[in-house]
C-alpha cells in the first residue's frame, strides 16, 4: 500500500506513469539494443526472457558465460550476477510446472551452485514474496504454491505458462466481490438511487448554509490579496529605483577608479619596458663581445664563470684569462706527453725482452700440435675412404644381381609405351581418313549440285533460243549458203546442241565420277 501510494504521489507530481520493468523491456526491444550488444551475449536476453525451458536454462546461460569470459575477460565482473538471475528465473519456471521437487533434482539442474548456496540465494526472494516457495528440511524438496497468500501485485517476469495457484485465487475473490455488487444492483436498484439521492441532499444544504458567508470571505480574500500585492509591488519598485541609483553611482566612481589606475599603470609599465630595453641591449653587446672571446680563447678558460660574472668582467680581464689558460694548458701538455714516452719506452722494452723466448716456445709448440692434428685428421680420412670404399663396393654387387630385373622391366615398359604409341598413330590415321572421306563426299556433292544448278540454267536458255527461232525459215535452204567451197551438205535438218556437248562446264556424270 506503502509503495503504492509512493509511486501514485511520483505519478501525480511528474504527470506521467513510472517506468516499470515490462515497459523497460520493450522499450530496450524496440530501439533494437539486443542486437547491438555483442554477438556472444545476444543469445541471454532470448533464454532468459522469451524461452521457457526450465530443464536447459542454467547450462545454456553458464557455457555462453564462460565463453563471454575468454572472449571480454573485462565483463567477468558481471557474471556472477547474471547467474543468481538465472537461478531465480530457473526457480520461477519450475514453480509454473511442479508442486514439489527435489532440491538435489534441482541442483543437478545448475551446474555451478551448491545446495547451501541455493538455500541462501532463494530466502530473500521467499521473505520478499517474490518467490511462493517453501523448503522441507524433513524431505528435502521445494514445495511450490502449497499455501494461499498474498503476492506482490506485478506481473511475473520472464516467460509465463500458467498462473499460481494464489493468482488464481486472488482473481476468483475479486470476480466474486464484482458478481456480489451487480446481484445487489440488479436486486434493489431503488436503494442505491435512495442512497445516491440522500447523498446528494445533504450535500446541497451544507452548501447552502455557507455559501453567503464563503462567498464573502473569498471576496475579502481577493481584495486583500490586491492590496498586498500592489503595496509590495510599490515597494520592491521603490527599492529596486534606490539599489539602481546605488549601483549606477558605484559603477561612475568605479569607472573613474580604473581609469586613473589603468593610466598609471600604462605609464609605469612604459617606463620598465624603456628600462628592460636599454638593459637587454647592454648585456646583448657584451655578450657578443663574450662570444668573440670564446670564439677565439676557446670556452675553457671561463668554465665555472656564471653569466653575471662574465657581464660584470672588463674585455681586457677576460683576454688576460684566457692566454693564462692556453699557457698553462701547453705546459701541462709538454709534461704529459714526456711522461708518456718515457713510459711507453721503457714498456715497450721490457715488453720485447720478456715476450721473444715466450714467442719461441710458442712456435715450437704450435709446430708439434700442428704435425699430431695433421696425422690425426689424415689417419680419419684415410679411414672414411677405406669404408667408403668397402660399402660402395658391396652396394655395386647387391644392385648388380637387381641388373636382369631392371632392364625386363624397363624393356616390358619401353614396348607397352610403343604399342600405347602404335595403337594411337593408327586409330589417328583411321579417324584422318574418316575425316578425309567426308570431307571428300561434301566436296563432290557441292560440285554436283552446282552442275546440277548450270545444267538447269542451261536447259532454260535451250528452250529460250527454240522459242526465238521462226518456224517458217527451212535450214535446207539456209544450209547450202553457209557452207565452204568444196563443202559437202551432211544433213539437211537442224538439231540443237547437245546437254552433253553445250557449255564450258557441262561434262558428263561419267566423267564426273571418273574425276573423283
Amino acid at each position: 500500500h506503502l509503495e503504492y501510494k509512493r509511486s501514485s504521489g511520483i505519478n501525480a507530481e511528474y504527470g506521467q506513469h513510472a517506468p516499470t520493468r515490462e515497459t523497460l523491456i520493450a522499450d530496450i526491444v524496440k530501439h533494437g539494443i539486443p542486437a547491438k550488444v555483442y554477438p556472444e551475449l545476444q543469445p541471454l536476453f532470448k533464454i532468459l526472457e522469451v524461452d521457457f525451458q526450465p530443464l536447459k536454462l542454467c547450462g545454456l546461460v553458464d557455457t555462453m558465460l564462460n565463453q563471454v569470459e575468454k572472449v571480454h575477460p573485462d565483463l567477468g565482473c558481471y557474471s556472477g550476477d547474471v547467474r543468481k538471475v538465472a537461478v531465480l528465473r530457473l526457480m520461477r519456471q519450475l514453480a509454473q510446472v511442479y508442486d514439489k521437487i527435489s532440491i538435489s533434482k534441482v541442483v543437478s539442474l545448475i551446474p555451478y551452485i551448491e545446495p547451501l548456496e541455493l538455500e541462501l540465494l532463494i530466502i530473500e526472494p521467499a521473505k520478499t514474496l517474490d518467490l511462493q516457495l517453501r523448503i522441507d528440511h524433513a524431505t528435502q524438496t521445494f514445495i511450490f504454491g502449497s499455501t494461499i497468500q498474498y503476492q506482490r501485485e506485478e506481473t511475473t517476469s520472464g516467460p509465463t505458462v500458467q498462473q499460481m495457484p494464489s493468482e488464481m485465487f486472488r482473481n476468483q475473490l475479486v470476480m466474486l466481490y464484482n458478481a456480489l455488487n451487480k446481484s445487489v444492483d440488479l436486486i434493489s436498484p431503488a436503494m442505491k438511487l435512495q442512497a445516491k439521492d440522500a447523498l446528494r441532499h445533504d450535500s446541497i444544504s451544507v452548501y447552502m448554509k455557507s455559501a453567503k458567508r464563503d462567498q464573502m470571505n473569498m471576496i475579502k480574500r481577493k481584495e486583500m490579496i490586491e492590496h498586498r500585492k500592489e503595496y509590495y509591488e510599490n515597494l520592491n519598485t521603490e527599492k529596486e529605483r534606490a539599489e539602481l541609483q546605488e549601483r549606477e553611482k558605484s559603477r561612475r566612481e568605479a569607472e573613474k577608479a580604473e581609469t586613473k589606475r589603468r593610466d598609471e599603470e600604462e605609464k609605469r609599465r612604459t617606463e620598465e619596458r624603456s628600462a628592460r630595453e636599454e638593459k637587454h641591449k647592454d648585456k646583448l653587446l657584451k655578450m657578443e663581445k663574450v662570444k668573440k672571446l670564446m670564439e677565439h680563447l676557446g670556452e675553457k678558460p671561463f668554465e665555472g664563470l656564471t653569466e653575471e660574472e662574465l657581464l660584470s668582467m672588463e674585455e681586457e680581464e677576460l683576454m688576460a684569462r684566457g692566454i693564462e689558460h692556453m699557457n698553462k694548458e701547453k705546459g701541462d701538455l709538454k709534461h704529459k706527453m714526456k711522461q708518456v714516452e718515457k713510459k711507453l719506452d721503457y714498456y715497450t722494452r721490457a715488453q720485447r725482452l720478456v715476450e721473444i723466448p715466450l714467442l719461441k716456445d710458442e712456435w715450437e709448440k704450435s709446430q708439434e700440435d700442428d704435425k699430431i692434428w695433421w696425422q690425426e685428421k689424415e689417419a680419419a680420412r684415410i679411414e672414411m675412404a677405406i669404408k667408403k670404399r668397402e660399402h660402395d663396393i658391396t652396394t655395386r654387387k647387391r644392385l648388380l644381381r637387381m641388373k636382369d630385373d631392371k632392364d625386363a622391366f624397363v624393356a616390358s615398359i619401353v614396348s607397352q609405351r610403343e604399342k600405347q604409341h602404335q595403337e594411337e598413330v593408327e586409330k589417328f590415321e583411321a579417324e584422318l581418313a574418316k575425316v578425309r572421306e567426308e570431307r571428300k563426299e561434301a566436296k563432290k556433292q557441292e560440285i554436283l549440285r552446282t552442275l546440277a544448278d548450270k545444267r538447269q540454267k542451261e536447259q532454260l536458255n535451250v528452250k529460250a533460243w527454240d522459242r526465238e527461232v521462226p518456224p517458217k525459215v527451212e535450214m535446207a535452204e539456209v544450209r547450202p549458203l553457209l557452207l565452204a567451197p568444196g563443202e559437202t551438205e551432211r544433213s539437211t535438218t537442224v538439231s540443237p546442241p547437245s546437254p552433253r556437248l553445250r557449255g564450258l562446264t557441262g561434262l558428263p556424270i561419267d566423267a564426273v565420277n571418273l574425276f573423283f
